[in-house]
């Protein structure tokens, strides 16, 4: 008889930055806790490759960028290398459950606290001496380890060239690194981040395993990280049009959140999730029914009833009220938990001082900024070691990073090639531009514009540092220091915390957040999107109309939101009153009624 195991807990620890999350299912998978690296940074999973193959006595074969296909082969490798000490380490761990009456009941101490398992093992473990005969047989039928998830951000998709001929486009980063995670052993999911790239979507098609198999199997699943219900619906049906599955929608704070925030139109997570739980059926329909349609067409087996379809939330996520509250009112299948396990050694891999950094951070230390080459608004700390390197070379006059890995080299250069607005190539040429018309500015207007250029960070190098400093690997080349990327939530976290503590945080049975005038997370977003929308309307000078036409939009969202949410907290049950009051969402109200939208004034 076989049975079906059931995920062990409502969370999963997001990816976070290139080095953050890199190693974490080797370090919390055996747990039963799933995890997302990205596999972005070949480099340094090259570097993992060859640490961890050292640490767990396993052999060695250097991928040189002088191979063929070498990107595809080192991602191929790493996660192949994860997988094995994964499993290695679970199978050790469930020997240790029992044998050691100790480690069981600690391990029994993770576990949601409603959990089937837990009572299971729990009720076995009360059995007194009978327990050794009874435990083996029950961790092997309902024991799992986390998933191994991979993420890549769609976007980074740079072209690459040998020598100066342009290699065909299966070849492009994103493309090398999907092709990657295809030929791995892993079955898991990839998580497809920053919007629809239509021909790294189309490139699905040429691996198997993304398809049904003749037991109605899906090998390898999809999973959208997603802004709202409509770029879902949009994404999932062009990926069903070629008979793929999108098994989980991850739903992501537009601003509160770690890393890039890709912000709504002042629509709010709240009204999001009711969207999606309201017509979760609908997406299904229609997902399902483009799905077969397209099965059918490329002869491949086609399923009789639609695969299960997870939707899941990330972002600003700090007690257990709140992680409970999501569980149940929008009936989401798990919560994201990011930012706080940066202060988890046992789950994130983190320099000490980038750690004590933000073990101190306060609320006006975290900020949205402007350091990302990509041009979409970043999440970060002030005082990384990172924007120290930085500013040297600013005052030095020797301005940008001098490009080693050129993975964000996105911008087309005169050679045709990508050149990353971080680079000095780059911001050398941006700069002698400025200098020519420095005359015709006032000084804060040539002194913004110089900052808009050199302010760019490389965060192909700064986003990695962190683990070649946690694991003793030598760093070559220029001094970049580190780039963390938290989000504003990291404000309520002030110390290191053990896995199990925060574990216990997560299922409200410890905290380890001692602040009491931390707001509620979806206030919290009410107050980022005001703020984004302010500094927005005071950057822009020469507005449209189709400027106008976006802010009015944004206010009247946010407005609605406030709507929402005075209907919902006006019910029993919902959150302690504490944390969200008329009176908290009536200044909010008033906050966004007195934004003036200007007028257009016709010629």
């Amino acid at each position: 008889m076989t049975y079906e195991k059931q995920k062990l807990h409502t969370f999963h620890i997001p990816v976070m930055g290139l080095a953050y999350t890199i190693d974490s299912p080797i370090k919390v998978a055996h747990y039963g806790i799933s995890s997302v690296i990205s596999i972005a940074d070949d480099d340094l999973i090259e570097k993992m490759i060859a640490f961890y193959s050292s640490k767990f006595q396993q052999p060695y074969h250097e991928i040189t960028q002088k191979m063929e296909d070498y990107r595809a082969k080192r991602i191929t490798t790493y996660l192949n290398l994860v997988s094995d000490i994964v499993q290695k380490k679970f199978g050790s761990f469930k020997s240790e459950l029992c044998e050691n009456k100790a480690v069981l009941e600690q391990y029994i101490n993770m576990l949601p606290s409603q959990s089937d398992v837990r009572a299971g093992l729990q009720n076995i473990l009360e059995e007194g001496f009978e327990w050794k005969n009874k435990i083996a047989d029950y961790v092997e039928r309902h024991l799992t380890p986390g998933a191994i998830d991979v993420n890549i951000m769609t976007k980074l998709d740079k072209e690459n060239f040998i020598k100066n001929e342009a290699l065909p486009i299966q070849y492009n980063d994103a493309h090398a690194a999907l092709r990657g995670f295809a030929h791995s052993k892993l079955r898991s999911s990839i998580v497809l981040s920053a919007g629809m790239n239509p021909r790294l979507f189309s490139y699905f098609e040429e691996f198997s395993d993304f398809f049904p198999d003749e037991n109605n199997q899906l090998r390898k699943k999809i999973t959208l990280k997603v802004s709202d219900f409509r770029s879902a619906m949009i994404q999932g049906n062009f990926l069903a049009k070629k008979g793929l599955w999108v098994s989980e929608y991850r739903i992501e704070s537009g601003l509160n959140c770690g890393g890039h925030a890709f912000a709504t139109d002042g629509i709010l997570l709240g009204p999001i999730l009711e969207e999606f739980k309201q017509k979760k059926n609908e997406l299904i329909a229609a997902n399902f029914d483009l799905m077969c349609k397209a099965l059918h067409h490329k002869n491949l087996p086609v399923p009789s009833d639609a695969f299960p379809l997870e939707i899941t939330v990330q972002g600003g996520v700090g007690t257990a009220a709140e992680h409970d509250f999501l569980l149940d009112n929008y009936t989401v299948d798990a919560v994201g938990w990011g930012s706080p396990f940066l202060l988890v050694p046992e789950a994130t891999t983190l320099d000490a001082e980038t750690r004590t950094l933000l073990a101190k951070a306060e609320e006006k230390d975290l900020y949205l900024s402007h350091i990302s080459p990509l041009g979409v608004p970043f999440n970060t700390i002030r005082g990384t070691t990172n924007e120290f390197f930085k500013q040297q070379r600013i005052d030095k006059d020797k301005a940008g990073s001098s490009c080693p890995k050129k993975f964000l080299a996105l911008s087309k250069g005169n050679d045709g090639k990508g050149i990353c607005t971080a680079s000095k190539k780059y911001q050398d040429v941006k700069i002698e531009e400025l200098e020519s018309i420095k005359d015709a500015l006032s000084e804060k207007m040539y002194s913004k514009r110089k900052n808009a250029i050199t302010e760019k960070a490389c965060l192909c190098v700064g986003l990695a540092n962190a683990s070649y400093l946690d694991n003793d690997i030598k760093i070559k080349g220029e001094a970049q220091g580190v780039v963390i990327c938290p989000g504003p939530n990291m404000a309520y976290f002030n110390q290191e915390i053990s896995l199990a503590e925060m574990v216990n945080h997560i299922y409200g049975r410890a905290n380890v957040m001692p602040f009491t005038n931390r707001p509620n997370l979806f206030v919290k977003e009410i107050e980022l999107y005001v703020t984004y929308l302010k500094n927005e309307m005071e950057d822009e000078n020469d507005f449209t109309k189709a400027t106008l036409k976006k802010w009015n939009t944004f206010k009247t969202n946010l407005l609605l939101g406030i709507d929402y949410y005075e209907l919902l907290f006006s019910k029993e049950n919902t959150f302690d009153k504490r944390e969200i009051t008329n009176e908290k969402l009536q200044f909010w109200r008033t906050e966004i009624e007195a934004i003036a939208i200007p007028e257009l004034e016709m010629v």
